[in-house]
C-alpha cells in the first residue's frame, strides 16, 4: 500500500503535499470549521442575512410608529377626525353625495 502511494507521489508531485500530516490536519480543520461546526461559515452567512432583514424591518416599523404617532396627535382635534373619516373611509353627511374619481394611472392593472 505504501509502495503504491510512493509510486503515485512520484507520478503526481502535488500528492506529496496532500500526504503531509500537517496539511491533512489543516484540511480537516478547515472543512470542519466551514461546513460541519455549529458556528460554521454557512450558518453565519444565513444568520447575517436574517439580521439584515430584521434590521430593515425594525427601521420600517419605527418609521411607521412615528407616522402613526403624528396621526394620533392630529386626530385629537375634532375637525381633523372628520377630515380623516371623510378621506380614508369615504364617510359623508346625510345631505351629501360623494363622487370618487379614479385615474387610469391609479387603477390596478390585471
Amino acid at each position: 500500500m505504501i509502495k503504491k502511494f510512493n509510486h503515485l507521489k512520484q507520478k503526481y508531485s502535488w500528492l506529496k503535499y496532500i500526504g503531509n500530516r500537517y496539511v491533512l490536519i489543516l484540511l480537516f480543520f478547515s472543512i470542519w470549521m466551514l461546513f460541519l461546526d455549529n458556528y460554521s461559515y454557512l450558518d453565519h452567512r444565513f444568520l447575517d442575512k436574517q439580521i439584515d432583514e430584521l434590521e430593515s424591518n425594525k427601521k420600517y416599523y419605527q418609521e411607521e410608529i412615528i407616522k402613526d404617532s403624528k396621526n394620533i396627535k392630529l386626530l385629537k382635534n375634532p375637525n381633523q377626525v372628520e377630515k380623516f373619516a371623510r378621506e380614508k373611509y369615504y364617510m359623508k353627511k346625510d345631505s351629501e353625495d360623494i363622487f370618487i374619481i379614479e385615474y387610469e394611472d391609479n387603477s390596478i392593472k390585471k
